[in-house]
C-alpha cells in the first residue's frame, strides 16, 4: 500500500482570522501542504464571503474554492470569554495570519505583543492596504484602490468614457497573499535555525511596485516616467500587442525580441519600411492592425504555430479550460465537493506535488462545523 503524503507542512498549526480574499488565499496555500488551518470567524456571519453569489451547496462558490481543507472555529473576539477557547490555540499555533486594519487586534488583545508572552514562536502576519504605518495605514480600501495609489493602475487603463478594470485582483493576490506565503516560509526557516518567531507586515501596496520594474528604471534612471499605454509593455509598442482579427477574435502579439519580430513580420507580411526600429511605433501599431484584421482568428493561429514568433489567440476562459496542454498537465485533477456531493475542479495551487498533501478530493467547512473540537 503506497504511503500517504502528509505535505511539506504537516504538523504546523495556523490560526486563520482573515477574510474575503488575500489571508485566505495564503492559509489556502499552507493547508494545500499539509498543514491545519483554523479559520476564526464571526458567530452567525463567518466570513463576508461565504454569502457572496454564486451559492453552491450551503454557501457561495468562492469562499468554497478558498477555504477547503480548513477548520472553523466562531467565537465573538469582542467578548472576554473567548480567550478562554482561544488560549490553548494560541500556545500551540505555530502562524496567526490577520487581516484587520492596524490597531484592531490590540484592542482585542490579540495583536503580537500581546501573543509572544504566551508564544514566543509564534509567527504572527499582518495583510493590509498600506502597512502598519504611515499616513495611510488607517485608509479603507480594495484592490483597485491599492493599484491606483501605487501608479500601477495608470500604465494601462484605457481612454476617456471606454476605461478597463483589470481582470485579475492584482494587489489582493500578487501583493497580499503571495508576498505572505514567501515571508511565513521564511520566518519557519528563520525559526528552525534560530529558534525565534516572527512579526510580518505585509502591505499590500508596498508588494505591488516590483510589477512596475521597468517603469521605476525608466523614471529613477532618466525622470521618463511612463504614462497610460504608451510604453514597450504597456500598449505603446507593436512587440507587445493586442490586435482583432476578422471574426472578432484577438491576437495576443508579443515578438519582443528582433528574432521573433521579424518572423511576425513576414508572417504578417509587414512592408519593409514599418520593421525598422526607427519608424513611428504608432504606425506601425495601425499598420499591423490593419493586417491582423484581414484573417479569421483560425487564420492567424496556424500561420503563427508556423511562425514561432510568441503570438497566440486570446482565449474565453471556457476555451482554456477545454485546453489540451492544462488536461496533460492535470492542474485541475483535485477536486472540491459540497454538502449535496456535488464536484468541480478545485482551485489550482501553484506548488510542486511533491510538496502537497494527498487528499484529492475535500470540502471547505460549514459554519462553525468544528466548535465541538475546540470548545468544551
Amino acid at each position: 500500500m503506497k504511503e500517504l503524503i502528509k505535505g511539506s507542512l504537516s504538523g504546523i498549526k495556523v490560526l486563520d482570522f482573515s477574510t474575503l480574499l488575500p489571508g485566505p488565499l495564503a492559509t489556502l496555500f499552507l493547508v494545500e501542504t499539509g498543514a491545519e488551518v483554523i479559520k476564526i470567524e464571526k458567530p452567525e456571519i463567518g466570513d463576508e464571503i461565504r454569502d457572496s453569489q454564486p451559492k453552491w451547496g450551503n454557501q457561495s462558490i468562492s469562499f468554497s474554492l478558498l477555504n477547503r481543507g480548513k477548520k472553523s472555529l466562531t467565537l465573538n473576539l469582542k467578548d472576554p470569554a473567548s480567550f478562554d477557547i482561544l488560549e490553548p490555540l494560541l500556545k500551540t499555533a505555530d502562524i496567526i495570519v490577520e487581516q484587520f486594519r492596524p490597531g484592531v487586534m490590540k484592542r482585542l488583545g490579540l495583536d503580537y505583543d500581546s501573543i509572544i508572552k504566551i508564544n514566543k514562536n509564534i509567527i504572527y502576519v499582518s495583510i493590509t492596504g498600506y502597512g502598519q504605518n504611515g499616513p495611510k495605514s488607517q485608509i479603507a480600501g480594495h484592490d483597485l484602490n491599492y493599484i491606483s495609489n501605487t501608479g500601477l493602475l495608470s500604465l494601462s487603463m484605457g481612454n476617456g468614457d471606454n476605461t478597463v478594470v483589470p481582470p485579475a485582483l492584482i494587489a489582493d493576490i500578487a501583493g497580499g497573499s503571495y508576498p505572505a506565503v514567501i515571508n511565513i516560509l521564511l520566518a519557519l526557516r528563520n525559526r528552525d535555525k534560530n529558534n525565534q518567531g516572527s512579526y510580518i507586515d505585509i502591505s499590500m501596496s508596498d508588494s505591488l511596485f516590483p510589477f512596475m520594474f521597468w517603469g521605476l528604471g525608466s523614471g529613477f534612471y532618466n525622470n521618463n516616467w511612463p504614462g497610460n499605454s504608451d510604453s514597450m509593455l504597456s500598449g505603446g509598442s507593436p512587440r507587445y500587442n493586442i490586435y482583432r482579427t476578422s471574426d472578432n477574435g484577438y491576437v495576443a502579439a508579443a515578438p519582443l525580441e528582433d528574432r521573433f519580430w521579424n518572423k511576425f513580420c513576414q508572417a504578417i507580411e509587414l512592408p519593409e519600411k514599418c520593421i525598422k526600429k526607427n519608424y513611428n511605433q504608432i504606425e506601425v501599431i495601425q499598420k499591423v492592425r490593419d493586417l491582423i484584421i484581414l484573417k479569421t482568428k483560425k487564420q492567424w493561429s496556424n500561420i503563427f504555430t508556423e511562425a514561432d514568433c510568441c503570438c497566440s489567440i486570446v482565449k474565453s476562459m471556457e476555451e482554456a479550460m477545454s485546453d489540451n496542454h492544462f488536461k496533460i498537465r492535470e492542474i485541475f485533477s483535485r477536486k472540491l465537493s459540497n454538502i449535496n456531493g456535488e464536484q468541480i475542479p478545485s482551485l489550482p495551487i501553484p506548488i510542486n506535488d511533491q510538496f502537497r498533501n494527498s487528499k484529492i478530493i475535500d470540502d471547505a467547512p460549514s459554519l462553525g462545523s468544528n466548535n465541538d473540537e475546540f470548545i468544551n
